[in-house]
C-alpha cells in the first residue's frame, strides 16, 4: 500500500472542521497526524470562537490526535498571525507534513487566501467540505451523530438569544431567512462536542453570557 502523504487538519473547535475530520478519515487518502488551532494566549481560549483551551484539548484527545497550538496576542495584527501560522507550517514540513485540511464550505475569498499562504509555505490546502449544499450538510451532520453548541454570534447577523444555543434540527428550523445554516457567513460559530470523529462526548454547558469586540459569546464549561 502506497505511503499516503501527512495531513494536519485546521481546527476551530467548530462542527465545519469537526465534520472535515470525519470525512477526511472516510476518505482515507490524507493521514491525519495532528490538529493545528491558534490560541489567544491572554485569555487561554481558541481564537475567534472564544472557546476554553481545556474545551480543544478534550477534542482533541476523543479525535485521538495530537494538538499543536500557535500561540497569538490579543489583538492580533494580521501579519502577526500570519508570521505565527508561517513558523508552524516550518514546524509542519519538518515533520514531513505537506498538506492542511480545512473545513471551509464556499467562500472564495477565504479559500483564495488560504492557497496563498500556504503557497508560500510549499504547503498543499485540502478542501473536502468545499461546495456542499449548506442546508443539506447541516442537516447531515446533526442526523450523523454531531452535537455542538453556538459558542459565538454575531448579533448583527443573528440574535444573541442564539448564543449558547445547541446546533440540532430544532434551531436549525429557527434560523432566520438568509442565515446560512451552517454560519459560514460569520452568522455564528460552534463547539462540537460530540460526534462520529470522537470516542466520546464531551459534556459541556453554556454559562455566562458576554459581548466582547462585538461579539456575543457564550461561556462554554464542562460539565
Amino acid at each position: 500500500m502506497a505511503t499516503r502523504p501527512k495531513a494536519w487538519l485546521s481546527w476551530s473547535s467548530g462542527k465545519d472542521s469537526a465534520w472535515a475530520l470525519h470525512v477526511t478519515r472516510q476518505q482515507g487518502e490524507l493521514e491525519l497526524v495532528a490538529l493545528v488551532t491558534t490560541i489567544n494566549h491572554a485569555f487561554d481560549r481558541v481564537a475567534m470562537h472564544g472557546v476554553r483551551e481545556a474545551l480543544v484539548d478534550a477534542q482533541a484527545e476523543r479525535a485521538g490526535l495530537p494538538l499543536v497550538k500557535v500561540p497569538i496576542p490579543y489583538p492580533c495584527p494580521n501579519e502577526v498571525y500570519e508570521q505565527a501560522m508561517a513558523a508552524a507550517m516550518a514546524r509542519a514540513r519538518d515533520e514531513g507534513v505537506t498538506h492542511v485540511v480545512f473545513g471551509d464550505l464556499f467562500l472564495q475569498d477565504i479559500r483564495e487566501y488560504r492557497e496563498k499562504q500556504l503557497a508560500r509555505c510549499a504547503m498543499t490546502p485540502v478542501f473536502p467540505l468545499w461546495k456542499l449544499d449548506t442546508p443539506r450538510l447541516a442537516r447531515e451532520m446533526v442526523a450523523g451523530g454531531v452535537e455542538a453548541w453556538l459558542a459565538c454570534v454575531d448579533p448583527r447577523k443573528l440574535n444573541r438569544e442564539f448564543a449558547g444555543g445547541k446546533f440540532d434540527a430544532a434551531l436549525l428550523d429557527r434560523l432566520p431567512p438568509g442565515v446560512d445554516p451552517c454560519g459560514e457567513y460569520g452568522e455564528f460559530h460552534t463547539f462540537a462536542a460530540a460526534g462520529p470523529m470522537f470516542a466520546s462526548a464531551i459534556g459541556v454547558r453554556a454559562g455566562e453570557i458576554v459581548e466582547r469586540d462585538g461579539f456575543v459569546y457564550a461561556d462554554l464549561v464542562a460539565i
